[in-house]
């Protein structure tokens, strides 16, 4: 558990980013003691810090390490293919290829067979972006509200006549 200074350091930060300040957050994530750079928590503002400055090589980075010392948290995972989509030497492919052991680790987590379910349809693979997309609606207790989101979900757009009819 990070004590002061650095608790704080990493309290403003996600105060920063509540306010859509990405240079001040990571100002205050660079005040954090390098002992404590590898915490769980410092790793995840880290990787949002760069993921709104657009620094997806670095986000990648930074959810790799996360993944590597919370390899329990799911949104270790998410982070992860999110910034490999969008990385230098990634893409949909790489990214739902990291995100895939994820569906069997977490199976209470809607977000990852949705997430797959966008990548599929992005690849054109329009018959499995549907059976993910269903075991999200099953995984999450409101799936009503994942219907919503996948039919205003521009990486689904293919899919929005059959998702309507859900």
């Amino acid at each position: 558990m990070l004590g002061p200074p650095d608790r704080h350091h990493l309290t403003a930060a996600i105060g920063w980013l509540e306010l859509g300040n990405h240079s001040e957050a990571g100002e205050e994530i660079g005040r954090i003691s390098p002992e404590n750079l590898d915490d769980p928590d410092v790793l995840e503002a880290r990787w949002q810090v760069c993921a709104a400055g657009g620094s997806w090589d670095a986000a990648l980075g930074a959810a790799e390490k996360l993944i590597e010392v919370a390899p329990d948290r799911v949104a270790a995972w998410l982070h992860r293919a999110y910034a490999l989509r969008r990385s230098s030497n990634g893409g949909l492919q790489p990214a739902a290829e990291a995100l895939r052991p994820a569906f069997d680790k977490f199976p209470q987590a809607a977000l990852v067979p949705y997430n797959l379910a966008c990548y599929a349809s992005q690849l054109g693979q329009l018959d499995a972006a549907m059976d993910w997309l269903k075991h999200a609606m099953k995984r999450s207790d409101k799936a009503g509200t994942i219907k919503e989101m996948a039919l205003a979900d521009e990486d689904l757009r293919p899919l929005r006549k059959l998702i309507a009819a859900l």
